[in-house]
This record gives structure tokens, sequence and C-alpha cells, in this order.
């Protein structure tokens, strides 16, 4: 009786171990195919440049998106010395050919997401070229700048109140 308990108990040890095990490698397998998918090769599209006064949150690898479809990956970002502006490069699908008057706005997926470079096409005629320059650009729109503006706006409307109000009667402010 006492060498079939200990037979299940080890028989038991052993399943948990191979159960942990399978779980392991599925954990693995996921995380190799999560990392594989997201990876573009290199060489798939042709790079283009844009300058922008401003890229915060935008990185190595961020999407570039025309449509709201991702058409490219930014592949690499640096400030130019002259201009002092980011220079950021960037793939974009082989058949996708925009015309020369095109735009590049860094936007972001949501209040608290991720930057992307969106693409608006221009309606020239003439399209870039590998390693082209895109003229027409807009930097990233910092949160805390936006909500600074606003109460800066704000109090500075309730100051023109208050003063006006204060003007208007002598002085003295009336409930």
């Amino acid at each position: 009786m006492a060498s079939e308990n200990a037979k299940r108990q080890m028989w038991k040890e052993h399943f948990e171990l191979l159960v942990g095990l399978v779980v392991a490698g599925l954990l693995a397998v996921l995380i190799v195919v999560a990392l594989v998918g997201r990876h573009t090769p290199a060489g798939q599209g042709y790079p283009l440049k844009a300058a922008f006064s401003h890229i915060d949150g935008l990185a190595v690898g961020s999407d570039v998106r025309l449509a709201g479809v991702t058409v490219g990956h930014v592949t690499a970002t640096r400030v130019d010395p002259q201009t002092f502006q980011a220079e950021v490069t960037f793939t974009v699908a082989p058949n996708i050919h925009l015309p020369v008057d095109s735009g590049a706005v860094i936007t972001s997926d949501s209040l608290l997401g991720g930057k992307y470079i969106a693409l608006t096409p221009g309606g020239d005629s003439a399209v870039l070229a590998a390693g082209d320059a895109m003229s027409e650009t807009q930097g990233a729109i910092s949160l805390e700048q936006l909500l600074s503006k606003f109460i800066f706006s704000v109090t500075d409307s309730l100051q023109k109140k208050t003063n006006a109000a204060s003007a208007g009667s002598g002085g003295t402010v009336h409930p």
C-alpha cells in the first residue's frame, strides 16, 4: 500500500513537471511569434526622410501609416546640428508612390498611446523617390503643452473679466 502511494505521488510530480514544461514551451513560442510578426524585413520598401520640430514619443520601429494602414516603419532619428530639427528616416511600402507635396504628421493612437507618422498624399503628379525628403510636416503635439495653453487661456479670460468688472464699477467689485 505504501509503495503504491509512493508511485502515485511520483507519477503526480512527473505529470505536474511535464505540464509546466509544456506551458513554458507554449509561452516561449507565443513570444517568438509575437516578436517575429511585428518585424518588417529589412529592405522592404524605400526610405524617405522628414524634418520635424518635435518628435516626442516617436521611436525607431514606430509605424508609418497611410489612411490608417501601416505602410512602413521609422528606421532612424537624429537631430540636425544646423537647424536643430529632428530628422526622421522611415520606409514606405514599394507599391505606395507618394506625390512630392504629400504631408507627414506625427500623431498618437490614443491619449496615452504610442506615436506614429500619418502620411497624407498630395495632388502633384511627380512622386517622391527613395531617399527624398518630405517638406510638408507637422511635429508631435504634446498633451502637456495643450493643457497649459488651455489653462492659460481660461485664467487669462477670467482675469480680463475681473478687470473689466472692477473698472466698470468704479474699482469696487460687488458680488
